[in-house]
């Protein structure tokens, strides 16, 4: 057993010839002494994370813009342009395929009109762009937030290009940039979902999932609902809140991921709903399976539940005594 990675490590530390704070490549562990095999090893235990398609760090290393690019910085050409999910990453937008869940997914870069970039794990090819589509993040040329939101919105997957414009319009950029530069992309592909979507965006989500729930919500034809909706007590003290509600009906409907809703949160989940319940609220609940899968239509669930909240609204909590008629 190598001394600096013994059985009972939580972390890689100096006596590790990787670098602690910087990103690598397999390429360079090697020369540092760290085989392929080894860094395999140390990716199966935690101690070492994937960050990009070919790019490693250990598992406590920052993962903040400058960092991201810093791993860009290795397998990307300096001439090239990093764009659409890639871009997004860049950004501080988290837009990873769900089935990229244990593997990053292919770095996208694009060069300019007549060059192609060849490396292995990056997308390439051409795009014509604007001067102003492209903006430098410590040292890379970067699609613009405004530019990547277009194109995401576009190009995406449905949900997933409504969780793009959210998190963008969070990030900054405006609702009227969206819409002044849906123009210049008339007849490109997927132009009509982008207009249609700006519409619906809202920077006020929270997830991923909480976008693709919403987009549902609008299919099924219900009325646009409030986000992060809090609920108080009778004294006037917000207690919790919902991730999509109709406060007129008491109506809400929230996505339980796998991250915060585990075994150990089920009594505090149980006992958060009975709470409202009492206070008459009606909340439908949506996992992953709910919501994700290609053919996931949670649609008539959710116009259900809005027929059930109006249902209890409209029902008497009480007959009248004579003294009361």
């Amino acid at each position: 057993m190598t001394a600096w990675l013994s059985s009972d490590l939580a972390l890689l530390d100096a006596r590790c010839p990787l670098p602690l704070a910087l990103p690598f490549t397999a390429a360079q562990a090697e020369a540092l002494g760290v085989s392929r095999r080894r860094l395999r090893t140390l990716l199966a235990r935690g101690l070492v994370r994937r960050v990009l398609q070919g790019v490693y760090a250990v598992a406590q290393a920052p993962d903040d813009i400058a960092f991201r690019a810093q791993a860009l910085h290795l397998v990307v050409s300096p001439s090239a342009v990093v764009t659409d999910r890639t871009a997004a990453w860049l950004h501080g937008v988290m837009l990873l395929p769900r089935s990229e869940a244990s593997r990053r997914a292919p770095i996208s870069a694009y060069q300019r009109p007549g060059t192609r970039a060849r490396r292995d794990g990056v997308l390439s090819g051409e795009r014509t762009l604007r001067a102003d589509d492209v903006v430098d993040v410590h040292g890379l040329r970067v699609t613009s937030p405004l530019r990547t939101a277009l194109d995401l919105g576009r190009m995406l997957w449905r949900p997933d290009a409504l969780a793009a414009l959210d998190q963008f319009l969070a990030l900054g950029v405006s609702r009227g940039e969206l819409l002044a530069g849906v123009g210049r992309f008339r007849g490109y592909r997927g132009v009509v979902q982008l207009r249609g979507l700006i519409g619906l965006a809202d920077p006020r989500a929270e997830s991923v999932a909480e976008s693709v729930l919403r987009l549902h919500w609008y299919d099924a034809g219900l009325p646009a609902p409030e986000l992060q909706w809090w609920v108080a007590d009778s004294d006037g003290v917000a207690v919790y809140r919902l991730d999509l509600a109709l406060p007129e009906l008491r109506y809400a409907a929230e996505y339980d991921g796998e991250a915060f809703h585990g075994p150990d949160r089920t009594a505090y989940d149980a006992a958060r709903r009975g709470w409202l319940a009492d206070r008459g609220w009606v909340v439908d609940v949506f996992a992953k399976a709910d919501v994700f899968v290609p053919r996931a239509d949670p649609g008539r669930r959710l116009q259900d539940g809005v027929l059930r909240a109006r249902r209890a609204l409209a029902r008497p909590t009480a007959y009248p005594t004579r003294d009361q008629t």
